[in-house]
């Protein structure tokens, strides 16, 4: 069940929503529908395509994968086509897109990539740990893997990233960037302590986390170890905070495999961003192109307070409310949010702003 707002205001930015009614019509006739299921038959990380390459402005090495439709059974496409490129989350990696990629392998063009010290990534030095650079990595890929338009998906800290680009390159959108997805995400306001409960050893949180991330930094190889000595309480954990009905185990193992990856010092490197986020002021790119807004109403890690705020200050943008979902809605609720996604898709191919 889902509670699914959808405004396309009168006037939805300069560059080019006005005529919306007309661009879904012409979406509509080209539909993109993403087959839903396809996810249900390939086993999790188990989706991949030839790696590539991006080089970061900082010269970091980001881990790249592009699923082009010709190599699974679709058509070729041109440099006119659209590109869809997925941003992951914090602690988690590209394999966390396995439904949406599953769904649209052969049909759309998508790319998909580690953020830095993620994954397949190489390891940044602290100083780059910011969303401001997550902000230029996204840029970056887009302009090393995506030759025509594009949307931006991003999830968490993912939407934080996409965020960023608009904040730091408000002239992509609108012409190379047609639409974005803001998932389970924030512009600020966060309780960083909340994110980090499935990193962190039992029983700290609150108003201790930030000291406690600085002194487990120290012992960071300790810690990784007690993590992996508690699997089992971990798995609870992360079935807490990461999903909001009940879930098939595979998920969670799914999810704690992801965090489980991710060492805690990469963690530590990026707590101060999370404690210091605030951009809720530099939304107004966002508001040139189709925008969705999507979040469990039981996500205790990003509340849906989060994305209904972002609704509020993003003119044109359309909020689907997934009833009892937690903050990985993207598993949870694969169907739905792959719907969506067809729908900002094909908003953003019928899209003329010539």
């Amino acid at each position: 069940m889902s509670v699914k707002g959808r405004v396309f205001g009168s006037v939805v930015g300069a560059a080019g929503l006005a005529a919306a009614a007309g661009a879904v019509g012409i979406a509509r006739q080209n539909r993109v529908i993403g087959n839903r299921a396809a996810g249900e038959t390939v086993a999790f990380g188990e989706l991949h395509s030839p790696p590539r390459v991006v080089v970061a402005d900082d010269g970091l090495a980001l881990h790249v994968e592009i699923d082009e439709p010709a190599d699974f059974g679709g058509r070729a496409t041109t440099d006119d086509d659209l590109t869809v490129v997925f941003v992951h989350g914090y602690s988690l990696n590209l394999a966390c897109w396995h439904y949406q990629r599953a769904a649209y392998r052969g049909q759309v063009r998508t790319v998909f990539y580690d953020q830095r010290s993620h994954g397949r990534s190489a390891r940044s030095d602290e100083k780059h740990c910011t969303i401001e650079q997550l902000g230029h990595d996204l840029r970056r890929v887009i302009e090393t893997t995506v030759p025509g338009p594009c949307v931006v998906v991003g999830h968490s800290m993912g939407g934080m990233s996409v965020i960023s680009l608009a904040q730091q390159h408000p002239d992509l959108f609108g012409d190379k960037v047609r639409g974005a997805a803001l998932i389970s995400t924030t512009a600020g306001g966060l309780d960083p302590g909340r994110i980090l409960f499935p990193m962190l050893p039992l029983g700290l949180g609150g108003r201790f986390v930030g000291r406690a991330v600085r002194t487990l930094d120290r012992g960071h190889k300790a810690v990784d170890l007690a993590r992996s000595w508690g699997h089992a309480i971990a798995d609870v954990i992360t079935d807490r905070y990461a999903f909001g009905d009940d879930v098939p185990a595979s998920h969670v193992d799914f999810v704690y495999s992801m965090l489980d990856a991710t060492p805690f010092a990469v963690v530590a490197d990026f707590y101060p961003a999370f404690a210091t986020l605030d951009h809720f002021d530099h939304l107004a790119p966002l508001g040139q192109v189709p925008t969705s807004i999507i979040c469990g109403t039981a996500d205790k890690i990003t509340s849906v307070g989060h994305s209904r705020k972002l609704h509020s200050r993003i003119p044109g943008s359309s909020l689907l409310e997934c009833e009892g979902a937690g903050h990985m809605v993207l598993l949870e609720r694969h169907k739905q949010v792959t719907a969506e996604l067809d729908d900002l898709i094909s908003l953003a191919q019928g899209q003329d702003l010539s």
